[in-house]
């Protein structure tokens, strides 16, 4: 029960996060437009009824301590029951509350196709460049980009880091599982006289640090794994091995040895 307990309670948290941190904001400034606009515009809170009658006007005077034939605080009055009429509306009906993450939505798409233009592209290369020279927020940003683009990046530089390889390191006839994420500095090229690729080897049980090496191309093994399963290989310490992984060797691929380790045990 476990895994399926904790998927459902960071999906929970994540979409408690996103609509107190985010749609409520945006729900909370379409509730001020709304009534600002009834405001402007005593016509409209009429033909939808919830303008307040005399009555109500008066009992508001009165809870409010104000003398029978002040008029001067019935715009305010007007104002306070519509925005009360607006939050009940919040309130009562779930779908208007969906409002807020709905334009979160809309806006994260937007703002998607405007940085996908020329001009998006180069506003955002300023922003950047803000972030980037502030002290300590630069850190912070570049580690998180950095993780973002390792994730959902589907750049075409970023196509090669979904190669699964293994290498021997730290030393020979030690077999590491990394990713290739590139080829290596052009020197390297010239001294070990053939193509040199970087290997990022992360830890376990966090796959976001590790190590990154350079070594020959041929010396590397492709391995036939999605990112996915390699970091989850990584994570638990080799327990959680593929599906395709795990049927049983013959004796071209080391069969031999599994009879031998059978007789060991029976010995």
């Amino acid at each position: 029960m476990l895994p399926a307990t904790l998927t459902l309670w960071i999906l929970v948290q994540a979409y408690l996060w996103v609509n107190d941190s985010i749609a409520e904001p945006i729900n909370s400034g379409i509730r001020y437009t709304l009534v600002q606009t009834f405001a402007a515009w005593p016509t409209l809170p009429e033909s939808l009824g919830i303008t307040p009658s005399v009555e109500d006007i008066e009992t508001a005077r009165v809870a409010l301590d104000l003398s029978a034939g002040d008029v001067s605080h019935d715009a305010d009055i007007v104002f306070e029951y519509q925005a009360g009429i607006v939050k009940s509306w919040w309130a009562d009906y779930w779908p208007v509350r969906l409002i807020g993450l709905l334009v979160a939505i809309f806006a994260v798409y937007l703002a998607g196709r405007l940085v996908g233009g020329w001009v998006g592209r180069a506003s955002y290369r300023q922003l950047e460049r803000v972030i980037t020279s502030l002290p300590v927020i630069k850190k912070i940003y570049s580690w998180i980009k950095q993780i973002v683009d390792f994730l959902f990046s589907h750049q075409e530089k970023a196509i090669q880091f979904r190669r699964v390889v293994a290498v021997e390191y730290p030393k020979k006839g030690i077999w590491s599982v990394g990713f290739q994420t590139g080829t290596s500095l052009r020197a390297l090229d010239d001294v070990l006289g053939d193509e040199a690729i970087t290997i990022f080897i992360p830890s376990s049980p966090t796959p976001f640090t590790g190590y990154t090496i350079s070594v020959p191309r041929s010396s590397t093994v492709e391995l036939p794994l999605t990112v996915e399963e390699a970091i989850g290989f990584t994570i638990s310490g080799g327990v959680l091995r593929p599906p395709s992984q795990n049927t049983p060797r013959t004796l071209s691929d080391g069969g031999a040895s599994d009879a031998s380790d059978s007789t060991d045990e029976k010995t």
